[in-house]
């Protein structure tokens, strides 16, 4: 056997370490690690215990997963794993580098298409639905199957999102002052129109557009910190920033900084959904408008609000939030006990 046939049928000694499974997509752009197999039995009633549960006893294995030398600083996954609503088809638990997501939009699409393509759920035309236990809520997918049986466009309709403030001010050294508004849209977001602070949001800014997301997250916290869920205690936190420009051929630009210091590829999911609440609370956009809002990479979302609710003390929307994703790669991860570097590590 010469070398080559040697090499193509090498197999590897995996029996003293732990496999993980996953599929890697991406949604416009914004990667996603999909773990399928491998973690050890996730303990809790309910999705927040589980996530709990994950976050307090297996987060070793989200560095693994996440970090370098198999992931980067940038890396986002979902845990796929056993629902405990009695409607849900499956439970899904996010993660990237800095810990664990409520909701997470371009997961949630990315979801949609795998659980069609994979057999997960039995497909239907002209739409599969699908219905996803996330931290945050339920939420309804919608896949869109062609004539030939593929997939196509993946829709979803978010939990209640609302605004929680408009034209909040503060000032911040070697920035100046901002003007934000506070939404949720699954998780919460602070929104800054990077036009008025001369922030491009060009790939080429990358670097700046982190740097001032940090640190206006980071000043919120520290001098406002009234961000409350009315329902959840476990959802009341500022997830992360997002910048909005004009300068684009559709509707706007959306590109959100969040966890530590993450840029989203994407338009961010959860972030439009946001949007699509101050947007409807300020009368810029009626019921069933669709607005399409594009990523750093020109990627898009489109966006409307579907119907209006009381949530609460609070005026809230459903968006519906369409977009499609990729899939790129299967892997089996090996941790060898031997390793020192076997729960990963990040250099920023």
């Amino acid at each position: 056997m010469d070398i080559m046939n040697k090499i193509k049928s090498t197999k590897l000694d995996t029996k003293d370490n732990l496999c993980i499974k996953t599929i890697d997509m991406h949604t416009a752009g914004e990667p996603l690690r999909v773990i399928i197999d491998g973690y050890p039995e996730i303990i809790g009633s309910s999705i927040l215990e589980k996530r709990t549960y994950v976050k307090d006893n297996l987060d070793n294995l989200r560095k693994a997963l996440m970090f370098e030398p198999r992931g980067h600083t940038d890396m986002y996954g979902v845990l796929v794993c056993e629902s405990s609503h009695k409607d849900a088809d499956f439970a899904a638990i996010f993660m990237h580098n800095e810990g664990y997501s409520t909701m997470c939009g371009h997961a949630t699409i990315a979801l949609g298409k795998l659980a069609v393509e994979l057999g997960w759920v039995a497909l239907k035309k002209p739409i599969t639905k699908i219905k996803i236990e996330a931290p945050c809520g339920l939420l309804d997918v919608f896949v869109h199957i062609k004539e030939d049986n593929k997939v196509g466009q993946v829709s979803f309709h978010c939990v209640p999102s609302f605004v929680l403030a408009l034209d909040e001010k503060i000032s911040i050294n070697n920035i100046g002052d901002i003007t934000y508004d506070v939404a949720y849209g699954g998780a919460f977001y602070a929104y800054v129109d990077a036009d008025k602070i001369g922030l491009n949001l060009n790939k080429e800014n990358y670097d700046k557009i982190i740097f001032y997301g940090k640190e206006i997250k980071k000043n919120i916290i520290k001098q406002k910190n009234n961000i409350i869920h009315p329902f959840e205690k476990d959802l009341s936190f500022l997830y992360g920033v997002i910048f909005i420009s004009q300068n684009s051929k559709h509707h706007s630009q959306n590109v959100c900084v969040f966890a530590n210091g993450e840029l989203d590829r994407s338009p961010t999911g959860s972030g439009v959904s946001g949007r699509a609440a101050i947007h409807y609370k300020k009368k810029e956009i009626k019921k069933d408008e669709i607005i399409r809002i594009e990523s750093i990479l020109n990627t898009c979302f489109d966006v409307k609000v579907i119907k209006e609710l009381k949530y609460e003390h609070l005026d809230a929307v459903i968006p519906e939030v369409s977009g499609n994703a990729y899939i790129t790669g299967e892997h089996t991860f090996y941790l060898d006990e031997k390793d020192e570097l076997k729960y990963g590590f990040l250099l920023k």
